[in-house]
Formats: structure tokens, sequence, C-alpha cells
């Protein structure tokens, strides 16, 4: 079974030469005048790329965007991405682990499921600034190395994360109870480890101390959808990346995603996607 590509904090062509669990790197210094495209892949990292000016393309699990100036992209680790973005676009690409930005704190975990439950943020001239003036700050402690800057880079690290939320605060629609927020975050990140092993609500609901009302009340009220079609919205997400990042069989996948009947997955997949696995493959690769 080929595993989807993925890409830790490492060097390679066309990303920074990570060698650590945090790094920043200046846009225009990385493409050095060049066009950068990214086939499709995944990191094992938090992922942000912040574009003060910059144009091209990019899809985030299959969901396309324009690059805009003043635009911001957040990934989590395990979500899948492809890249255009052209030469002359400024801005700061960072990468970094959750044993950098620490998950055991809680704060600071709520933060960042808050901040990473939205892939695209767009910003007026005003408040891209302030991402601007917090993201110098993280490069130049990132590129001095003074003592303790890596305390001075969580910190900073903590004050742009409440930027976006403040932004994403602003959706109209954006009504969900704190409680009830996290609790679904907390929710879509048990379905990207345990999606293969796990199909019933029931199941989550356990991992979650939640009855199965109280999670389908959860995904009603902050999303607008049941649990089960939240659960099946994933495994057809997560079959259609390894479609179109790997070259395993069907059977494969489906196997891999915990279907012993090749054909009840085939007929689950059209269902939901409108093709085949293997149409689709051929469609959309």
């Amino acid at each position: 079974m080929e595993n989807i590509p993925v890409r830790g904090i490492r060097a390679t062509r066309r990303e920074p030469d990570f060698s650590e669990s945090f790094s920043i790197r200046d846009m225009q210094h990385l493409l050095a005048g060049q066009d950068m495209f990214q086939d499709l892949h995944r990191h094992d990292f938090f992922y942000v790329l912040a574009l003060k000016k910059g144009s091209g393309d990019h899809d985030i699990d299959f969901t396309p965007y324009r690059i805009y100036d003043n635009s911001v992209f957040l990934m989590r680790p395990g979500q899948v991405h492809q890249l255009t973005l052209t030469a002359g676009s400024v801005g700061y690409l960072l990468a970094f682990k959750t044993d950098f930005y620490n998950p055991q704190d809680k704060i600071s975990m709520q933060l960042l499921r808050k901040a990473s439950s939205a892939n695209f943020y767009q910003f007026d001239d005003t408040g891209f600034k302030k991402l601007m003036a917090i993201l110098t700050h993280i490069f130049e402690e990132y590129t001095h190395r003074q003592k303790r800057y890596q305390e001075v880079i969580k910190a900073n690290l903590s004050i742009f994360l409440v930027e976006l939320v403040r932004q994403h605060s602003q959706n109209p629609t954006d009504h969900a109870s704190n409680y009830a927020q996290e609790r679904l975050e907390e929710f879509l990140e048990l379905l990207e480890t345990h999606i293969s092993d796990h199909k019933q609500v029931s199941a989550y609901a356990d991992m979650l101390n939640l009855s199965t009302y109280q999670l389908n009340t959860i995904t009603k009220t902050t999303l607008g959808k049941t649990c089960s079609a939240l659960i099946n919205a994933h495994i057809i997400l997560e079959a259609k990346r390894y479609l179109l990042t790997t070259s395993n069989q069907v059977n494969q996948i489906a196997h891999h995603l915990g279907y012993q009947d090749v054909s009840y997955f085939i007929r689950f997949f059209r269902k939901h996607t409108g093709h085949s696995p293997e149409a689709f493959r051929n469609n959309f690769r």
C-alpha cells in the first residue's frame, strides 16, 4: 500500500531547508524570481502562507482558491494541497509542529484549533498590515536567534493566531458557542486519525465522552450537518486523497479505509461523488 507523499520539515527543491520544529521564510527570497509549482502532497506540520502580494492558485483538500493580495492560507497536518504561486509574490511561509507550539497548553491548543478550522483568510490593507508586523518580528527573531528567541516567537505566534480568530469571528454565521466549537474541532481531529477504523457516530461520541445525541446536536449547531454526514464526507475526502496522490488500486484503498467489500465501497463513493473511484482518478488527476 503506497502512502500519500508527506513532506516533513526537511529540505526539498521547492521548500525551505527546515531542520527544526519551526521555520519562517521570506517568500521573495524563497521564490528567487521564479514561479513555484508544487504537486499534490501533504505535510506533517502546520503550514501558514501569508501573502501581502501574490497571485496564483491553491487547492486544499480539493477546494480551489485563487490567491489574492492580503491573504492567508493555514493548513493542518494531514491535509493535501497543490500550489501555483507566481514570481514576485511577497510575504512569509511558516511551518511549525505541535511540539513547538505545545498542544499540552490548553489555551494554545484551543486557539490553534479555532484558527485552523478555516484554510483561507482574506484581510483588508489595515488588518494585513498588523499581521505583517507580527510576522516580520517573528522573522527577525528567527534570523538573529538572540537569547530566549523561541519564547518570543511562540508569543508572537499566539498573537498572529488571535488575529486570525478575530477575522473568523466576524463571519455573521458564526454563532456557535465556544464549547460547541471546541468539541466540533476535537471531533474533526479524531476523524483524521480514526476514520479507517471507526465509522459509527457512537464510537466518536465515546471518545469525546458525549452521547450520540449531544454530538449530533453539536455538529448540527456548528455546521448544520449530522455527525454521520461528516463521517461520510471524511471517508470520501480520504479516498480522494489516495486516488489522486498515489497509484494504489481501488481495492487497496478500500481495504485501507476499512472496507472489505470493494463493491460496496465503489457504490458508496459513486453515491457521494457521482463518479466511480477510477473515473474520479482519471477525470481529476
